[in-house]
């Protein structure tokens, strides 16, 4: 592990896989993970990649600013350039991404400073919140955007003073998230794979971001090859509003598979699977 420094002064942690001349992919994690969760992956891919994971500020061994400011996706955006600049600063990358890491990329892949140097994305169960912005104004009369709303509870509930936090320290929120996702054939971390700061400090993501983004949704594309992965059985976030995205993404390929909504742990094989492949067919990149 080493640390690079954002532009606030946020140190962020930085974990490396593989050779290190080989082509760089990145992996963000999302909430309330920590950089953990892509071992098993980064395993796989590190044959063919150098795998740079990292603990999104707030999570993991990377600091915990306390401003709920200082977790906007400007910010973010400032985090993953920094690692960016540390680990790959002439040469573009492959992005891989989960949750809250795939919201984040998303950022990533339409922002005009960061073009030219993400050559493909593979998202999976993250939407851009711009894009649901507009998803939502488009289908809230339709069972497509009610459905949606039933299974986003969570983040309104998210929104609340105290309470969420109140939820993960006292223990039964960890029981009623992990039962949803058990509901869908997933599995629920490993003990100590997690810690009481991931779920608490990544409660700001949502109150800096969601609703926002959801009332002012801004024009946000990308050429960027994308591969949208939905697994069918999300608790969280239906497949529409995963992969609705060919007006912002163009280059856009989607894969519907059978999963639950934490697929990089319950499935990793899979999730190296896809990546590489799809690496290899639209970014131009052989093994």
């Amino acid at each position: 592990m080493r640390y690079v420094t954002s532009a606030d002064g946020t140190r962020i942690a930085v974990y490396e896989y593989g050779d290190a001349t080989a082509p760089v992919l990145i992996a963000i994690h999302g909430y309330p993970d920590n950089a953990t969760l892509w071992e098993p992956v980064a395993r796989r891919l590190a044959e063919h990649f150098r795998v740079i994971t990292y603990d999104v500020r707030g999570a993991g061994e990377s600091d915990q600013p306390r401003q709920r400011a200082a977790y906007r996706l400007e910010r973010l955006e400032e985090d993953f350039t920094a690692v960016l600049d540390a680990v790959s600063p002439g040469q573009p990358v492959q992005l891989l991404a989960h949750d809250w890491g795939s919201i984040q990329s998303w950022h990533f892949v339409t922002s005009e400073r960061l073009q030219g140097r993400i050559v493909s994305f593979v998202s999976i169960s993250g939407p851009s919140l711009d894009h649901v912005g507009y998803f939502l104004r488009s289908r809230w009369r339709s069972w497509e955007g009610l459905k949606q709303l039933m299974h986003s509870w969570y983040v309104f509930y998210f929104q609340l003073p105290w309470l969420p936090e109140r939820g993960w320290r006292k223990g039964w929120a960890h029981r009623v998230f992990g039962r949803l996702e058990r509901s869908a054939g997933g599995t629920t971390p490993a003990e100590g794979e997690r810690s009481l700061g991931d779920y608490v400090n990544g409660l700001n993501l949502y109150r800096a971001n969601v609703l926002q983004r959801l009332a002012r949704p801004r024009e946000r594309r990308t050429g960027v090859p994308v591969l949208a992965v939905s697994p069918d059985g999300d608790a969280f976030v239906t497949t529409p509003m995963q992969t609705d995205v060919a007006r912002w993404a163009p280059n856009l390929s989607v894969q519907v598979v059978r999963g639950g909504h934490w697929m990089p742990r319950n499935d990793p094989g899979l999730v190296a699977r896809l990546t590489l492949e799809h690496t290899r067919r639209v970014a131009g990149w052989r093994a």
